[in-house]
């Protein structure tokens, strides 16, 4: 092996300064002096990077717990987070257990026939299994088992072609050979799959491919990609810890680790208290207290550990449904689904809602591969009996039975033009009641990693009834891909290609309420959805930002395991909000969700703008093609300038997307 000779610059990135970080501290700077912290978060990572397994900000260690299997070929680690943080207190370190979801280090065909729950592996893969398998190990790190040294690679495809009938030029000479034979000639390898297609390792141009039985999953990847419903369950269940559990794993992380032995902790003269902080001044907010309709048995309602019963209440604005029907494309039988839907109607005639009793047409029970032709038939059928009956209006509710958790919600989403009506409840709000107030929430969703040919989707909501501050609405907007900043909020958007030119989305709303309330809002509040961080318990002192504007609120009582309180931090404030009225404000707002009867953990806001921008996902992601991406995206620039379908005027200004 010849030697190889590499030049090493070193070159001053830096300069920190510990007094600027005392200052600041202090409250005597304004600017973050982030390279200090850095470096003094660097060296408290060191020894555990020398000591686990590092992935991303977290550390995992088969010592400090152990793997569980979710299934499809997945296992779900544990593990510990840890980061070093400015506080009033001081600098603190911040450590919470973590679990994420990892590859098991199996041979590659295992991971397949797990991925696919194959019964019988001696069939060739079906284009869709092919295409499902592609996207799976695409990115994917595996470790040749054919030969005797060790050989890693980057798996960049799959082949259309089986092992057997694949085909590449040898020699200079031009003669050609199937992998299979290849593998026999040269390893004496005799392929048991060689019916199934090879990895591909390499560009299109320089390929190299590997029969999927003599690869083997590098330990320690992490699946970054969509979990599916039995794996998230499955998660859940070997992760979820209560508090006190959660407290005496913390409490371990510092032994395990050594702080108070650590070399490089001890270079730099850090010392590690190895006791949790016990925060003395937290509150516990009182609950808003809910109206209700006055014809209603209950017409107001205290929640208790955030969550309440409305059996006997009323909505004070119920929605009214004049047209709906029902689609089946389950094999459930007509006569249980009627005795559910007319179940249904009942109760939300009860609440306070006005349903018309019968369909507008009868159910229509059809296969589950005939969505798009069957949907298209409702709204035809649907318009034309409204239409011969003399009545105005559109179809306003469609409620469809699916036969399965697969795509079938997504292309019914994504077809669908029908109106959907929001039932919320009416309440008034402290504080934004006293004068005329919008409150906006932001959120931006981005593709999976690897699927760079799909955009970015940011959605705003914006109230639009004040002063019960229950009803948003909504818009969305396609960006560059993984961009966090909302391009088209304030700007005015132009789209060449159909010639027209629309305002930026925040005037848009801010013109929407005012046709809506008759005047313009004298107060904007501006909710932005960046990272989730104990029932209506807040937090603004000692953990909190050294000088500037920040709260813990946990709003929400969690189901299952530990609840995590949502970080706060106000950037701007013209409303001269202080260290109660804003806390209060929040807490309040988490209890105007529309879609159950209890408190959400982040604020309803930025709560609907993620699910609008999440919603919008499904109008975009057509049938899976073999580039593992939407069908009509077929590049990185065409995904950048690929609009959304537009919102269907009758759907605009209710919430589609709750």
């Amino acid at each position: 092996m010849r030697e190889r000779v590499f030049k090493v610059f070193i070159k001053l990135a830096s300069i920190t300064d510990p007094d600027h970080l005392e200052q600041f501290l202090a409250g005597e700077q304004s600017d973050t002096p982030q390279e200090t912290i850095q470096v003094l978060d660097i060296v408290l990572r060191e020894s555990p990077s020398n000591n686990y397994t590092a992935i991303g900000r977290s550390f995992f260690s088969m010592k400090m717990g152990q793997r569980t299997d979710v299934g499809d070929g997945l296992e779900c680690w544990r593990g510990y987070y840890q980061s070093l943080r400015p506080t009033q207190m001081g600098m603190s370190l911040n450590i919470d257990v973590v679990a994420a979801s990892l590859y098991e280090a199996i041979s590659v065909i295992d991971y397949v026939q797990k991925l696919l729950n194959l019964r019988d592996p001696s069939r060739r893969l079906s284009d869709s299994n092919r295409i499902k398998v592609k996207k799976a190990v695409k990115g994917l790190h595996v470790e040749l088992t054919h030969r005797k040294e060790e050989k890693r690679n980057k798996i960049t495809g799959i082949t259309t072609q089986p092992i057997e009938q694949l085909m590449f030029t040898v020699d200079e000479g031009g003669r050609r050979m199937s992998v299979a034979q290849y593998f026999h000639d040269k390893y004496d390898v005799k392929l048991r799959y060689g019916h199934w297609p090879a990895l591909q390792a390499g560009s299109d141009s320089k390929p190299a491919y590997f029969p999927m039985e003599v690869c083997k999953i590098v330990e320690g990847q992490r699946y970054s990609k969509r979990l599916n419903v039995k794996q998230v369950t499955n998660i859940l269940r070997a992760s979820c810890q209560r508090p006190k559990q959660r407290e005496d794993n913390i409490k371990t992380m510092p032994l395990h680790n050594d702080y108070k032995n650590d070399v490089f902790a001890k270079e730099f003269g850090i010392e590690v208290i190895p006791q949790l902080v016990v925060i003395q001044t937290a509150r516990v907010l009182p609950a808003p207290m809910l109206k209700y309709r006055d014809t209603g048995r209950d017409v107001r309602l205290q929640p208790r550990m955030g969550q309440w019963n409305m059996i006997n209440a009323k909505m004070v604005n119920g929605g009214t449904i004049n047209h709906w029907m029902c689609i089946n494309f389950s094999f459930l039988n007509e006569e249980p689904a009627g005795y559910f839907f007319h179940g249904l109607v009942s109760m939300c005639n009860s609440k306070g809602m006005s349903i018309n009793p019968t369909p507008l047409l009868p159910m229509h029970s059809t296969r589950s591969d005939q969505i798009e032709r069957t949907l298209i038939e409702a709204h035809t059928q649907s318009a034309s009996k409204i239409a011969s009956s003399g009545q105005q209006g559109n179809l306003q509710l469609l409620i469809i039975i699916l036969p399965d958790l697969t795509g079938s919600y997504g292309k019914i989403k994504r077809i669908c033009e029908t109106e959907l009506k929001q039932w919320a409840l009416s309440r008034r709000m402290p504080i934004v009641s006293e004068k005329p107030t919008i409150i906006f929430g932001a959120d931006v969703t981005h593709p999976s990693p690897g699927e760079d040919s799909s955009p970015s989707i940011a959605a705003v909501v914006a109230s639009m009834d004040w002063p019960e501050i229950s009803k948003y609405r909504g818009l969305v907007s396609a960006q560059h891909p993984h961009q966090e900043l909302i391009q088209d909020l304030y700007s005015l958007v132009e789209d060449p290609q159909k010639g027209t030119s629309h305002a930026g989305m925040i005037r848009e709303l801010l013109i929407s309420f005012r046709k809506s309330n008759g005047f313009k809002p004298h107060r904007i509040i501006f909710y932005r959805l960046v990272l989730l961080w104990k029932r209506g318990t807040v937090v603004d002192s000692m953990i909190c930002h050294p000088s500037e504007f920040d709260f813990y609120l946990c709003s929400h009582a969690g189901i299952q395991g530990t609840s995590r309180p949502t970080h706060y931090h106000v950037l701007w404030d013209e409303n001269n909000f202080n260290s109660d009225t804003m806390p209060i404000l929040t807490n309040n707002l988490c209890y105007t969700y529309a879609r159950c009867t209890r408190s959400a953990s982040v604020v309803p806001p930025t709560y609907y703008a993620h699910l609008a921008a999440f919603r919008t996902r499904h109008y975009i992601e057509g049938e899976v093609s073999d580039s593992g991406t939407g069908a009509s995206a077929t590049s990185k620039q065409q995904a950048e300038v690929r609009s959304l379908p537009k919102i269907k005027d009758n759907v605009k200004d209710v919430m589609f997307y709750c």
